[in-house]
């Protein structure tokens, strides 16, 4: 778990050529980054992504709100 006791939703983001946008491809739940990292690694991997991140969603913030 994290610092506040519970786990964390990341966003996950790839992109198979430099040249391309990043796209969003799912998400994954776990209590830090490292776990997240291997999970978004091993449940998306049907791609040859060159790039994968991953962004906790609290972290993103939205830029135009309706």
């Amino acid at each position: 778990m994290n610092a506040e006791g519970r786990d964390v939703v990341w966003e996950v983001f790839a992109r198979k050529a430099y040249e391309e946008p990043l796209h969003h491809v799912g998400a994954v739940t776990e209590s830090d980054e490292d776990l997240a990292l291997v999970s978004a690694r091993s449940i998306y991997d049907e791609q040859p992504w060159i790039q994968m991140i991953i962004v906790p969603r609290a972290a993103i913030r939205e830029a135009i709100r309706a």
